[in-house]
């Protein structure tokens, strides 16, 4: 049980920032492997995205602490990129709110190793076409209020297992013109704040719910490993996009849907 927990884990932590979907790979996992739902269920997640919530947020940790001193800046007039940014980041996190409440109606029907499947192919071929034609020229701090919105939305798309967080930002991000890394970095402050209210919403259903028994111990690896692997994930994968395509993101998509295909058939 361990190992399958901490296999979890480095999945959840590799996947949460690429763009291939974490939700989705955990899905598959379970299903491809026949590991057990109730061990490592939606509590198991909870425990999972914690753990590479504290990883962005440590990274991050720089940017994060000046834009918390910006925060009495952030109303008044002049070019303070610090206290822009927080504007930024607001005005894409408001979709997520009616998305998530929309969504949780929805939730466990979209939680299937088809619909992964569907999505990750969708997600792929969008990923390849904005990589594509995106003429990477622009930085975040070029963004509008209505771009961050955008991106807002592209994020909560993410709900549906498959899309992919980073996926779907910076799939947008480079039709916005971005360079890749710009749309990455901008990906990941983004998702703090999601990342936050969907672990303090889900962290309400386990609570009424409670825990399996003798389930801490395979929740504290999973954290833990999720946590390392995000934030070595972040460091090497925002060096990475500053000079390499996103096409075999995109393969990896298209041929993991293609397992999921073959699996659902046989």
């Amino acid at each position: 049980m361990l190992f399958q927990a901490a296999l979890l884990g480095v999945v959840q932590g590799l996947t949460e920032f690429l763009p291939v979907s974490s939700s989705a790979h955990l899905i598959l996992a379970r299903a491809f492997f026949g590991w057990d739902t109730e061990q490592f269920g939606i509590a198991f997640d909870v425990a999972c995205h914690m753990g590479t919530l504290l990883a962005v947020i440590f990274y991050f940790a720089p940017e994060l602490l000046n834009m918390i001193r910006a925060l009495p800046r952030a109303f008044r007039r002049g070019d303070d990129p610090a206290a822009r940014q927080i504007w930024l980041l607001a005005a894409g996190t408001v979709p997520i709110v009616p998305a998530g409440l929309l969504f949780s109606r929805f939730e466990e029907a979209t939680r299937t190793p088809v619909v992964a499947g569907i999505m990750l192919a969708v997600g792929g071929a969008l990923l390849w076409m904005a990589d594509r034609v995106g003429t990477r020229t622009r930085s975040e701090d070029g963004l509008t209020v209505a771009e961050a919105v955008g991106l807002g939305l592209a994020q909560a798309a993410a709900l549906v297992p498959g899309v992919s967080r980073s996926g779907a930002t910076m799939t947008l991000g480079l039709l916005l013109g971005l360079r890749r890394d710009a749309a990455a970095r901008f990906s990941f402050l983004l998702g703090i704040p999601a990342m936050l209210a969907a672990a303090g919403y889900e962290s309400l259903g386990v609570a009424r719910e409670g825990l399996p028994a003798g389930s801490v111990p395979l929740f504290a690896v999973g954290a833990i490993t999720a946590g390392v692997v995000g934030f070595l994930a972040v460091k090497y994968f925002l060096r990475y996009v500053g000079g390499h395509s996103l096409t075999s993101f995109a393969m990896y998509r298209f041929v993991l849907a293609a397992a999921v295909a073959i699996w659902a058939l046989t």
